[in-house]
């Protein structure tokens, strides 16, 4: 269709207008900032962001994705941006919302037009609900990953789709979702190598223990690993928090007796316990009845301390030793990168003693070669 020299004016005319309004809609000082991220680099440093300004001290010279479990804030997608990282949606749905086809396609246009309005790189799906196999369920969920995924590579050039996983693809909290599957429609599972203890199976008593336990940890990636997923679609994710327990016995050994509370089918779990953060953990446990103590089994430090009211806890937590210990596994099975809940759990304030812990549970996520400990030897 041939178009006249004054049609040639007004579509010019239209298409400086689209592109002031664009620029006028970035809030970034540079609106090239608003451009999603295409690159790719070889390790992935994967963080959830959940609340206030923490985010500016995270240190940059790692990150790699921000996921957004907070509010949007347009200043950190410009400086996410700045630096090269992704600033990716949560991606949160009820399965019984996505079993229909056209609601689930409903939801993920809607996804994808929030990503584009707030110029984000993709978005994490957060889905830990009960599924079994050869459910409507099961099935819909698989569409529903890859749906996402063909969506926002389409409209989002260089966009990111992940899915987050529990520690152990052996139906956790029996999540028994099709994990091959899913690994190979996204781009990387996120891998919760946390809540290990979610489901204590036990014939006895209820014990308090590491809340990601090396041994723990590491059969989980052989597992993902064995079902033949691609260890660079893994993501190893680690907790910057531990959980605290009321001891209702402790015995001489250090075992902590806690009150039995099931879930999903296991007599015992953590949900008896209390989240608490690192920076609380770091405030506390030099001033505890123990000081840091460590479990060479569990590869995981503890305290023991007591309340004011008498009563004993005990707090199973990770720090640099028990990440980096993780971390180095990173290299063993050559994984995508590593993650963790959460980037504002740690004590960013201008204390000199807290910033020394900070750097040193960022510096924990840089994978280092085993040392001649025996670790490496277990399995």
């Amino acid at each position: 269709m041939e178009v006249s020299g004054a049609g040639c004016w007004v579509l010019g005319l239209l298409m400086l207008i689209r592109i002031i309004v664009s620029s006028a809609a970035c809030p970034c000082s540079d609106p090239a900032l608003c451009e999603p991220i295409r690159d790719t680099r070889d390790f992935e440093v994967y963080v959830f962001y959940t609340r206030g300004s923490n985010w500016k001290n995270y240190d940059w010279t790692q990150v790699t994705t921000v996921a957004l479990f907070g509010k949007y804030d347009p200043e950190l997608m410009c400086f996410a941006h700045s630096k090269g990282a992704r600033l990716v949606l949560k991606g949160a749905v009820k399965l019984e919302d996505i079993v229909d086809p056209e609601q689930r396609s409903a939801w993920v246009t809607q996804q994808v037009n929030l990503a584009k309005s707030q110029y984000m790189d993709g978005i994490n799906l957060d889905i830990e609900e009960t599924v079994l196999q050869h459910t409507k369920e099961y099935r819909a969920l698989t569409a529903l990953v890859q749906e996402t995924t063909e969506a926002f590579h389409r409209e989002i050039p260089g966009s990111q789709v992940t899915f987050d996983v529990a520690w152990s693809p052996n139906c956790i909290d029996l999540r028994c979702y099709n994990y091959t599957g899913i690994a190979d429609l996204c781009d990387f599972l996120f891998v919760m190598s946390y809540d290990e203890r979610s489901q204590i199976w036990t014939e006895c008593e209820c014990i308090a223990g590491a809340n990601a336990a090396l041994n723990a940890t590491i059969t989980g990636y052989m597992q993902f690993i064995n079902l033949n997923i691609d260890p660079k679609k893994l993501v190893m994710g680690v907790p910057w928090y531990g959980y605290d327990y009321t001891c209702l016995q402790l015995s001489e050994t250090n075992q902590c007796k806690i009150e039995k509370r099931p879930f999903r089918g296991a007599e015992c779990s953590d949900a008896v316990g209390r989240q608490v953060p690192y920076r609380v953990i770091m405030k506390q446990v030099n001033s505890s009845m123990t000081g840091r103590l460590w479990d060479d089994v569990q590869k995981s430090p503890y305290y023991n301390y007591k309340d004011s009211k008498g009563q004993i806890h005990q707090v199973w937590y990770d720090d640099p030793e028990s990440i980096a210990l993780k971390a180095a596994y990173i290299r063993t099975f050559a994984l995508r990168g590593i993650g963790m809940w959460n980037g504002d759990l740690l004590d960013y304030s201008n204390d000199t003693i807290a910033q020394q812990q900070t750097k040193d549970m960022w510096k924990a996520l840089i994978p280092r070669p085993l040392s001649r400990s025996g670790v490496q030897d277990d399995f």
